[in-house]
């Protein structure tokens, strides 16, 4: 695959960024992709390694091999034929996935690993841009309706997947426009919202029907979110239309801090914060929108939603930006021997980390501190302790307390569940994480406790990468093809 001995001859090549102080000032991807050339040599280091684990350790299951080899030897088509085969939007997992296929890499034994997802980025750009990435009709229409709820990667992906399989497809979406988290949740310097808008006019040319601003089932209580639906319908409704309904909502229940002071103006949600400026950005309004412009911000949660609080601060004008971590600092490098060919636990540095950041780890917050006079009710500090672990529990550092200033702070600290209201209208029986409760095997998959009602993505497994949602949304279409038609054409 690729040169034979190209993994002895180069060395691995990262994408680039723009200067800190040049994307600081916008909301656009800066990430510098590989030119053509750079990619061919990058393909050139994947080794024939025999059993390449890259395959398996990429959710999708990407023929990672072949589109190597085929770059290296310029057959960009080709290339990207191989790479649409198993993942329907390359440009999203190019641009925000962690690539645990590159973790599982062979070459990652004792060497730097092959830069898959670099030169992923690079065929489906120039696909794009050589117009390869077109509709794809069904050769029949079966003459079957299905209902797919959510229109995040899982959503999308199924809905794509159940449209070319013939069937007419409507995905529903609560908010003013498809994409879910990807669209009110990624921020836009990591991933424009223009890579959503061109598949979606892809999969409208394919037959699915969108229909946005509509709630299905009640509307939750608690949770905020940028814009809620102006229509409701019925799981009645639903079912009652259509042969099947596939839920594919996100896990948009934030774990929450129930420490003093969580009351007090200024303590959000990162899910309040950062759909906010997304919105702002496609040219909508947001009244008293939150903002971070010269403000202390402190960010609670050491993971890519924490990032990118960070990379929103920064852009907003923030005097100071701190993001807190539970757990320990992990060592800069793994240990490989040990943990490949699985994701391991190793410090990462984001891009939204060089841009300023301070990080606490080993960290728990005791209190928010509100203001007096006319900033009373508003946060203006907050309290800390230093902890350790201790036989597999927490302990306190024993004074180790100190005070913070804090203007505005973020809750990052990932999602626990579905939003119940979707699921408990509906009626389906949960799991003990709240999620749907839903199996994946090959006969009767995705489906859960009722008649033609499926469930997948962070729906059905909880909070996960958009990898794995997109893997999920592929399965659950060919689980419900198969409930539908008794066969299916369509990929696992």
């Amino acid at each position: 695959m690729g040169k034979v001995t190209g993994f002895m001859e180069y060395e691995r090549l990262e994408e680039g960024y723009a200067p800190v102080a040049e994307r600081k000032t916008h909301y656009k991807e800066f990430v510098i992709g590989l030119k053509e050339d750079e990619a061919k040599i990058q393909s050139a280091r994947c080794m024939d390694c025999g059993t390449p684990f890259c395959n398996s350790g990429c959710p999708v299951n990407n023929i990672i091999p072949d589109f190597n080899d085929l770059v290296y030897r310029a057959d960009w088509k080709n290339a990207f034929a191989v790479l649409d085969s198993t993942n329907n939007f390359p440009e999203f997992t190019g641009r925000i996935c962690p690539a645990p296929c590159e973790a599982a890499c062979v070459l990652n034994v004792n060497d730097d690993a092959v830069g898959i997802k670099s030169i992923e980025h690079a065929i489906i750009d120039k696909a794009w841009a050589e117009g390869w990435v077109t509709p794809r009709l069904p050769k029949q229409k079966t003459g079957k309706k299905v209902a797919v709820v959510g229109s995040g990667p899982a959503g999308m992906a199924a809905a794509q997947q159940l449209a070319r399989a013939g069937h007419d497809v409507t995905l529903f979406e609560k908010n003013d426009a498809i994409g879910g988290l990807l669209r009110y949740g990624i921020p836009d310097f990591k991933m424009e919202k223009s890579h959503i808008d061109r598949r979606v006019k892809q999969m409208e040319a394919e037959g699915v029907t969108m229909r946005t601003g509509v709630l299905v089932g009640k509307m939750p209580e608690g949770i905020k979110v940028t814009n809620w639906a102006k229509e409701t319908i019925t799981p009645d409704q639903l079912k009652a239309e259509f042969d099947a309904v596939l839920l594919t909502g996100g896990a948009e229940q934030s774990r929450d801090l129930p420490v003093p002071g969580r009351e007090l103006d200024g303590v959000h949600f990162a899910m309040e914060f950062l759909p906010q400026q997304n919105k702002i950005n496609a040219g909508g309004k947001v009244k008293a929108q939150l903002r971070a412009d010269g403000k202390h911000v402190v960010v609670i949660g050491g993971g890519d939603t924490g990032s990118d609080c960070v990379g929103t601060s920064n852009r907003h004008g923030a005097v100071s930006v701190t993001q807190f971590e539970l757990l320990p600092m992990p060592p800069e490098t793994e240990n490989k021997p040990l943990v490949w060919p699985y994701w391991p636990i190793k410090l990462r540095t984001s891009s939204s980390h060089e841009e300023g950041c301070e990080r606490e780890f080993a960290i728990a917050t005791k209190e928010f501190i509100g203001g007096e006079g006319k900033d009373k009710g508003k946060v203006k500090a907050l309290k800390s302790v230093r902890v350790e672990w201790q036989g597999g529990k927490m302990v306190e550092v024993a004074g180790s307390e100190q005070i913070l200033p804090a203007d505005l702070v973020l809750l990052a600290m990932g999602f626990v569940s579905p939003v119940a209201s979707v699921l408990e209208a509906f009626g389906i029986e949960k799991d003990a994480r709240g999620n749907a409760k839903a199996t994946v095997g090959v006969v009767g998959g995705y489906a859960t406790n009722l008649e033609k009602v499926f469930a997948a993505g962070d729906m059905r497994r909880g909070q996960s990468l958009v990898v794995w949602a997109i893997r999920e949304g592929r399965q659950a279409a060919r689980a419900v093809d198969v409930f539908l038609m008794g066969t299916s054409e369509l990929p696992r």
